[in-house]
């Protein structure tokens, strides 16, 4: 069966970069547009997009006024629980710091993707959840010798990640990357250093508008909520900051990893890592896995979860972002099977629209999981009759 490789992702106008750095004040407002249209992108159905659309102009101006005087702060946002993929706890922003968020991207970005590993995949160019897992399947051929000899993954998560961000230390990193790009300080240097502070150092919770209900947060332990955190701990999950700055927090890790430690076959998305080896080279990573990465991670104030330590025969897969990883096959994970057939019966039950349940079944085209979608619908169709 042939390997899966991911679908080439043409490049779009859509893009994560400006076209030309700003310099002075009287840039920032045409450079406030640019990523006004970056942020806009996926939210035009939004009544948060329409009321900042309906008076673009004066807004924008104002928003550059606020940033220009040291009078931006980040407004409150709205808190909630999801339950797919997994349950999370989300703060969602509003669409004027959406703006914001992306020209941090913008501007610093670009710098910090030159010094990160090439098999970091979370928020970067041309990665995501398919690259790094047809890389992950490319790592098992090679060591493995497409098959020929044993091989095994060493998957790790991190415990409660996002939450557990000492945003000092996070702080501390972001600075140091800012002296770097610019040695020299200057206009844009002292913007970002001033936007970056404002982020990072945020109470989201303080005035957050909850949505739905304070029931929704009993399914999720303390380490999953930023309510249940110290002072000075925690980021929120799903502004384009902080995939950014999760990237920015690993970054010396997964150099560790890589060079240090001498694991060529190593990658990354978010708080999962796994490192692939060949047989002769188990007892090594194993002991890597249970003694240098702890206490490289301890160092970090970071901890792995005890009870998401996989390690297992390549040929035996290894489930990694949604999916079951073999060498030369793929198929759903458990986790993927469970929404699926939620999505397929929520159709049913007239509560969600087609399209969400037709695509886990086109997610499902580059998997070997035709076999299991017939018997998920043959279970709908009779229970319908």
């Amino acid at each position: 069966m042939n390997a899966y490789h991911p679908p080439k992702k043409k490049r779009r106008n859509d893009r994560n970069f400006l076209k030309r750095l700003p310099q002075r004040d009287e840039d920032l407002e045409s450079t406030l547009l640019e990523c006004y249209i970056m942020a806009r992108r996926g939210k035009r159905r939004t009544a948060d997009e329409h009321k900042f659309e309906v008076y673009l102009e004066e807004n924008l101006s104002q928003l550059a006024h606020d940033i220009i005087n040291r009078q931006w702060k980040p407004s409150r946002s709205k808190a909630f629980v999801t339950h797919t993929p997994v349950d999370r706890e989300i703060f969602a922003a509003q669409f004027r710091d959406r703006i914001v968020h992306h020209l941090l991207y913008a501007v610093v970005a670009p710098w910090w993707d030159k010094r990160f590993i090439y098999d970091s995949y979370s928020c970067r160019a041309e990665k995501g959840t398919d690259f790094g897992i047809s890389r992950m399947q490319s790592f098992m051929r090679k060591a493995s010798e497409n098959g020929k000899n044993k091989a095994y993954v060493l998957k790790g998560d991190l415990s409660g990640y996002f939450m557990s961000l000492d945003r000092k230390r996070l702080y501390e990193k972001v600075m140091w990357g800012l002296k770097k790009q610019f040695p020299n300080g200057g206009w844009l240097y002292r913007l970002c250093k001033y936007l970056w502070r404002e982020v990072i150092f945020d109470e989201p919770c303080f005035g957050a508008r909850i949505v739905g209900s304070f029931k929704d947060w009993e399914c999720l332990p303390y380490n999953k909520t930023l309510f249940h955190q110290p002072d000075g701990r925690g980021i929120v999950i799903g502004n384009l900051t902080s995939q950014l700055l999760s990237n920015i927090m690993l970054n010396d890790f997964d150099w560790y990893v890589k060079k240090k430690l001498g694991f060529a076959f190593y990658g990354r998305y978010v708080d999962d890592f796994f490192i692939v080896v060949p047989e002769k080279e188990l007892t090594r990573a194993k002991k890597a896995f249970f003694n240098e990465i702890p206490l490289k991670l301890s160092s970090m104030e970071l901890t792995m979860h005890p009870k998401k330590i996989y390690i297992q025969e390549v040929k035996k897969g290894c489930p990694f972002l949604g999916k079951v990883v073999r060498p030369f096959v793929l198929t759903p994970g458990r986790r993927y099977l469970k929404n699926m057939k939620i999505a397929l019966n929520a159709y049913v039950d007239g509560k969600t629209g087609f399209d969400t349940a037709k695509s886990y079944i086109g997610m499902s085209r580059n998997m070997s999981a035709y076999l299991v979608i017939d018997k998920t619908i043959e279970q709908i169709e009779s229970r319908i009759g």
